[in-house]
C-alpha cells in the first residue's frame, strides 16, 4: 500500500532559505520541488535543494560513533563514546590548563537549529579561550564593523533589494549565492524585477561573474583594492557637498572625523591603485547620492582581503551619508520573529567584544569570544605553556576551508586527542580519535535563527522532522548536551542554577526554545496578544508566514541609540592605505605575479556537499580561470595542466581561459581538494579537484580585525612538463 505524503520545510543547505515541497513514499523521497506557497522564496529552489535527500540516503554518511586506532576505524556505543570524549577533554585540561583544548565550529552550524541553541552552552562549559570558527575566514569584518558602528555584532544592515533602484555590488555574486549576509532566494527574479521598475545594477569585481553578466554595468577592479574605491567615492560625496543623512542626522556621531579621514583619497589618487578610472569612481558616488533608493553592498571579495574591516565600514558609511540607511530601498535592519539580539538572557547573543585576549603565538586579537583561525595551527605546533593539545570540531572541515590547509594537517596529526561532531569522515575528521555523527537534516526540526536575521523580508517558518530519529541515533543537540553534562559531572563545580537549566534543556529540545523566542519576540504573544506568533502557530502554517517588508527602526534597534560613523580603530586602519598612495608602483603592478581569487558555484556549498552525485555531475568545475592575455604571455593553452605556486604550497589543475577574468588575476573555486587519503567520501574522491587553501597564506590577515586575507594571494602559474 502506498504511503505517499507531502512535507514542507525550509532548505538549510545555504543562506537562501528556499521553501521545499518534498513528496515521500514510506521511507523514500520521490521528489523535491520549490514550494510555490512559501511567501519568501515563492517557488524558487536552487540545485542544492534535492541534495537534502541525497545527504539523507548517502551510504558514506556515518550513523554511529566511530573510534580510530592507528589507521583503523571501528564502531562504538553512544554512552561509551560520550564518556570517552568528555573524559579525555577533562584529562587534558586538568593536566595542561583549560586552553589546552580548542574548539572549531564550521559553517554548517549556523544552518542547524539544535547546534545553535546547544552549542554555546557546551563551549561555555569547555571554558577555553582557544575558540575558532569559520567566521574568521568569512564575515568577521562585517560583524566587526557592526559592533563598532551600531553597538552589536549581529546588527548587520541588509540591502532592501526588492525596493531599491540602484544596487551597487562589490565582490559579491548574489545570482549564485542567492544572497550572503543578504538572504534572498531567487535573486535572478529579484534583479529582473529591479530592472523592470527602471532600476540599475552595477557590479565591481575582478571577474565578470554570473551577476555581473546580468548587470547594467560591470567594472573590473584589482583584488584587494575595494577600500580605495570606497574612499574615493566618499571623498567625492564630501567634496561636492552631497552628504545627506536625512532622518539620521540627530543620531550619527563622528561625521567630521569621517570627512577628515577621507580627504586624502580623491578619485584621481586612488584610480591607479584600483584600476578603475577617476570619472567612474566619482560617477558611482554621484549616482548613489542622486538615487531615490540605492544601496552599496559588499561581500566575500571585500571581506576576505587585507582591508576587509575597512571595506565593511566604508560600505555602510556610504549608505549613511547618501541618505540610504534605514530607509526603504536602502540598507536596513531586519525585525526577525525570534530576535537573538534582544531576546531574554540565555536565549540571545551578546553585543560582542574585541581584543579581550590575544593569541599566544602571533598576538592576534579575539573578537566575539573567538581567535582568528589563521593562527590555529600555530597554537598547535608551537610548544610551550598554553599549547593546544586537544581539539573539538563541529560540522567543519578546516583543512579545506582555512589558509594553508597542509600545515593544519600537520598540526592535527600531533594532537593528543581530537573529537569531531560530524557525519562524514572527511579531510579533517580523518585525524580524529572519535567521530560522533548527528542525524541527517531531514531527521531534525528546523528554524533559521540566523538567516531570518539577514533576510530581505521578514518571514517565519518552523519545519518539523521529515523522518524519525532511530533508537541508536542522536541529534546534534543531544550530543552537545551529553558532552556538556558529562564535563560538568567530571568537574563537580557546576552551580545549582546552571544544573537546573541544563536538566530543563535536556528535556525540552530546541523547538521549545524557539517557541519561547517567538512568544517573546516582536510578533509574539507578549507583543500582540492572542494574535501573536508561537511555535504551535507556526506548526499550523507549513508554508511559513509573511511578516512584511523591512521597516525603518533606527534609533530604536540600536543598543545605545547612536551610530558611530567613524570608529577610531577603523579610522586608524586607513594608515596603510594612505601610505599606498605614496608608493612608486600602484598596487598589483610591483612584479609579474598573478593574484589569486576564489569563486562560488551554484552547485557548491563549501566542501561538505561534494559527495552528492547530482551536485558534482558533468564536466569538472575545479579549473583555474585565466585571461587569454596572461596565458599567451606564459605560452599556455586552454586544457593545459598547470602548476600554481604560492609561498605556502602548489597545486596542479586544468587551465580554463576566459575574457571574463581581469588580466593579472586567476581564480580557483572553493571547497575542493578531496584527493587526500583516509577519507570515506567515494563520490567526492572521484571529483577531487584541488584545494585553493593549499595556496592561501596563513600569514596574510586583516591587521585591523584578524580575518584571513584569502583573496589576492600572489601566485606563479607555469606549465606542467
Amino acid at each position: 500500500m502506498s504511503q505517499r505524503r507531502e512535507h514542507f520545510r525550509t532548505c538549510n543547505l545555504c543562506e537562501a532559505m528556499c521553501g521545499l515541497k518534498i513528496e515521500v513514499d514510506g521511507d523514500d523521497v520521490i521528489s523535491v520541488r520549490g514550494d510555490e506557497e512559501d511567501p519568501f522564496s515563492r517557488g524558487y529552489m536552487c540545485p542544492k535543494g534535492p541534495a537534502l535527500a541525497g545527504l539523507h540516503a548517502d551510504t558514506d554518511r556515518l550513523r554511529q560513533p566511530m573510534r580510530r586506532r592507528g589507521e583503523r576505524w571501528s564502531p562504538v556505543g553512544w554512552d561509551e563514546a560520550l564518556d570517552e570524549a568528555a573524559g579525555r577533554i577533562h584529562e587534558i585540561q586538568e593536566r595542561y590548563g583549560r586552553n589546552a583544548v580548542a574548539a572549531y565550529v564550521g559553517n554548517p552550524t549556523v544552518h542547524n537549529l539544535g547546534a545553535l541553541v546547544y552549542g554555546p552552552r557546551f563551549l561555555q562549559r569547555l571554558r577555553s579561550k582557544n575558540r575558532f570558527s569559520a567566521t574568521s575566514v568569512d564575515q568577521l569584518p562585517h560583524m566587526f564593523a557592526s559592533y563598532l558602528m551600531f553597538g552589536h555584532q549581529l546588527l548587520l544592515p541588509i540591502p532592501d533589494v526588492d525596493r531599491t533602484s540602484l544596487f551597487l555590488v562589490l565582490g559579491a555574486n548574489p545570482l549564485v549565492s542567492n544572497g550572503s549576509l543578504m538572504t534572498a532566494p531567487g535573486m535572478a527574479r529579484r534583479i529582473r524585477e529591479l530592472r523592470d521598475r527602471g532600476g540599475r545594477v552595477v557590479v565591481i569585481d575582478p571577474r565578470r561573474s554570473e551577476t555581473a553578466a546580468k548587470a547594467d554595468e560591470h567594472h573590473f577592479i584589482r583584488p584587494g583594492t575595494d577600500a580605495w574605491l570606497l574612499l574615493g567615492m566618499l571623498h567625492t560625496l564630501f567634496a561636492e557637498d552631497r552628504v545627506n543623512l536625512r532622518h539620521l542626522d540627530a543620531v550619527v556621531d563622528g561625521l567630521g572625523d569621517l570627512r577628515r579621514a577621507v580627504q586624502d583619497f580623491s578619485p584621481q589618487r586612488v584610480a591607479p591603485i584600483t584600476g578603475i578610472d577617476a570619472d567612474t569612481i566619482a560617477g558611482l558616488a554621484r549616482d548613489l547620492a542622486d538615487a531615490d533608493a540605492g544601496v552599496c553592498y559588499g561581500r566575500m571579495g571585500t571581506s576576505v582581503q587585507a582591508h576587509g574591516a575597512v571595506c565593511a565600514w566604508l560600505c555602510q558609511a556610504i549608505n549613511i551619508v547618501t541618505g540610504h540607511f534605514d530607509r526603504a530601498g536602502g540598507a536596513m535592519f531586519t525585525t526577525p520573529a525570534v530576535d537573538v539580539i534582544s531576546a531574554p538572557k540565555g536565549l540571545g547573543v551578546g553585543p560582542g567584544g574585541f581584543s579581550r585576549w590575544r593569541s599566544r603565538v602571533r598576538d592576534l586579537p579575539e573578537f566575539g569570544g573567538e581567535l582568528p583561525v589563521a593562527t590555529m595551527a600555530d597554537e598547535m605546533l608551537t610548544e610551550g605553556e598554553g599549547q593546544i593539545r586537544g581539539l573539538f570540531t563541529m560540522a567543519g572541515n578546516p583543512v579545506l576551508s582555512t589558509p594553508n590547509g597542509a600545515r593544519l594537517e600537520q598540526a592535527l596529526a600531533g594532537l593528543d586527542f581530537y573529537v569531531a561532531v560530524d557525519f562524514y569522515l572527511n579531510e579533517t575528521t580523518r585525524h580524529a580519535d572519535l567521530i560522533l555523527p548527528p542525524t541527517s537534516p531531514l531527521q531534525r526540526s528546523h528554524y533559521d535563527l540566523v538567516f531570518h536575521l539577514l533576510a530581505v523580508r521578514n518571514t517565519a517558518k518552523l519545519s518539523p522532522p521529515l523522518f524519525p530519529k532511530g533508537d541508536d541515533e542522536r541529534h546534534d543537540w543531544q550530543i552537545l548536551h551529553g558532552l556538556s553534562t558529562r564535563l560538568g559531572q567530571l568537574r563537580g563545580n557546576v552551580p545549582l542554577p546552571e544544573r537546573v537549566i541544563e536538566r530543563m534543556l535536556g528535556r525540552v529540545g530546541p523547538e521549545r526554545v524557539v517557541d519561547i523566542g517567538l512568544r517573546a519576540g516582536p510578533y509574539g504573544l507578549r507583543a500582540r496578544g492572542l494574535k501573536g506568533l508561537s511555535g504551535s502557530g507556526l506548526r499550523a502554517a507549513p508554508h511559513g508566514v509573511d511578516l512584511g517588508p523591512l521597516q525603518p527602526c533606527v534609533p530604536q534597534r540600536l543598543p545605545k541609540g547612536r551610530i558611530n560613523i567613524a570608529p577610531q580603530l577603523l579610522v586608524e586602519g586607513l594608515a596603510p592605505l594612505r601610505a599606498e598612495l605614496q608608493a612608486e608602483a600602484p598596487k598589483g603592478e610591483a612584479d609579474d605575479g598573478l593574484l589569486l581569487i576564489g569563486r562560488r558555484q551554484l552547485r557548491n556549498n563549501n566542501s561538505w556537499m561534494h559527495n552528492v552525485p547530482s551536485l558534482v555531475s558533468g564536466k569538472s568545475r575545479c579549473t583555474l580561470l585565466m585571461n587569454p592575455e596572461d596565458a599567451a604571455s606564459r605560452r599556455l593553452s586552454a586544457g593545459d595542466e598547470v602548476c600554481v605556486t604560492s609561498r605556502v604550497g602548489e597545486v596542479r589543475v586544468p587551465l580554463e581561459l576566459t575574457a571574463d577574468l581581469m588580466p593579472g588575476v586567476v581564480s580557483l573555486p572553493h571547497g575542493f581538494g578531496h584527493g587526500r587519503p583516509g577519507t570515506r567520501l567515494a563520490v567526492a574522491q572521484e571529483h577531487a579537484g584541488v584545494s585553493i587553501n593549499d595556496l592561501t597564506d596563513e600569514l596574510r590577515v586583516d591587521e585591523v580585525c584578524g580575518n584571513a586575507a584569502l583573496s589576492g594571494v600572489q601566485v606563479q602559474v607555469t606549465a606542467v612538463a
